[in-house]
This record gives C-alpha cells, sequence and structure tokens, in this order.
C-alpha cells in the first residue's frame, strides 16, 4: 500500500547492500521449495550481479562447525576477497560482528537471502524494518524445508513491512539504464547472455 508519508525510493548503487544468511551445505539438504541446483544458480547469479553493481556484501553462517558445515563452494568462489561471518544466533542481526559489519557499510535499504527463509532472511529483514532501515527479501536465492514454511514465513515478513521480490528484479532496478557499462556483466551473472546478444545484433544492425 502506498505511504504518502514513506515514497517509493529507488534501489540503487549508492543505497543498497546484500546480506546473505546461511547458504551452507548442511542447510541446502534441507530445502524443498526449490531444486538444490536452482537455488544455487539464483543465489551465485545474485551475489555475481550485486558484486558488479558495487553493493557492500555482508555474508554470514551459523553453527559452521558443528551443526550445518560450510558456505556452498560455489558462492564462496563467486565471491573472492568476502570473509565470512560465522556466529551462533539464531538471527543474524542479534551477532554483534554482523550487525556492526552491516552498520557500517552506511546503506539504509538491506537486501538479503537467506536458508531457511522464515528464519535466516525473514528475521534479521524484520529487525532491519524495527531499525528505521528497508529491508527487501530475495524470495528465490533463499530457500526452505517446507510449503507451510514458505507460506507463513512470507506472510510474516509482509505483515513487517518487508517488501518481498525475486533476485534478477532487484539486480535490475538498480542496475536502472541499460547503457551503463555494467549491463552486459550484470545480465551474464544472471545467466541471462542472451541480452547481451540481442543488444549487440542490434547495433550491429545500426537499430
Amino acid at each position: 500500500m502506498f505511504n504518502p508519508a514513506h515514497p517509493y525510493e529507488p534501489l540503487t548503487s549508492e543505497n543498497s547492500a546484500l546480506v546473505l544468511v546461511d547458504h551452507q551445505v548442511g542447510l541446502m539438504t534441507g530445502v524443498r521449495d526449490y531444486s538444490t541446483g536452482e537455488l544455487k544458480h539464483n543465489v551465485v547469479a545474485l551475489a555475481k550481479a550485486a558484486k558488479a553493481l558495487t553493493l557492500p556484501i555482508v555474508v554470514t553462517t551459523t553453527a559452521r562447525d558443528s551443526m550445518w558445515g560450510p558456505t556452498f563452494p560455489e558462492l564462496v568462489e563467486a565471491l573472492p576477497g568476502v570473509s565470512i561471518i560465522d556466529r551462533s544466533s539464531v538471527n543474524a542481526f542479534d551477532d554483534p560482528k554482523v550487525a556492526q559489519a552491516i552498520t557500517a557499510t552506511g546503506r539504509k535499504k538491506l537486501i538479503f537471502a537467506g536458508i531457511s527463509l522464515e528464519v535466516c532472511a525473514a528475521f534479521p529483514a524484520i529487525t532491519a524494518i524495527g531499525k528505521g532501515l528497508d529491508a527487501y527479501v530475495a524470495v528465490d536465492a533463499s530457500g526452505t524445508f517446507s510449503e507451510t514454511k514458505r507460506q507463513v514465513g512470507l506472510l510474516r515478513m509482509l505483515q513487517a513491512g518487508v517488501i518481498l521480490s525475486d533476485y534478477a528484479t532487484l539486480m535490475v532496478e538498480i542496475l536502472k539504464d541499460n547503457a551503463r557499462p555494467e549491463a552486459p556483466v550484470v545480465y551474464g551473472a544472471m545467466d541471462m547472455p542472451w541480452a547481451t546478444l540481442v543488444g549487440q545484433i542490434a547495433q550491429a544492425y545500426g537499430k
């Protein structure tokens, strides 16, 4: 619903940050709303596109060495040099190291994705809303363990004022202009190289 006291303000490379919560091997095995391959693709694509758009990226795990294992390797490979913060708290925002890393980005619009959707993505997103920040969740770069968990998680976030979207729409909103030099890299990161190819064909024919 439109709120005249809080008009729409687009996501940009200057006001947004990405927070990836608990995309761990052990948790991935329990996901039931997406196949492992599709979820991995979406998370990696989101990370690569965000990196191309120069967004600050915060990555976390929970109980990495005891319960849920490491971040899945494809995501680690996509984010070289990005340190992964391990914690024990259920809500990532409750951990001082994670909270400090998010605050240090200086961004007011936070894009979350996590496993599970209704806990790892939802809890810190709802916390961000309580802190006066804008929270977005990339639903298709998150995953959970049953249809019930998915539905109630989505409802709870909507009730709290979290903005739900798919990962590609969020990244394209930040891109804003297809004439930007980052556009081919962003579309390529999202496994849409055909978008670049169409543009090259159009240029070749002078259109």
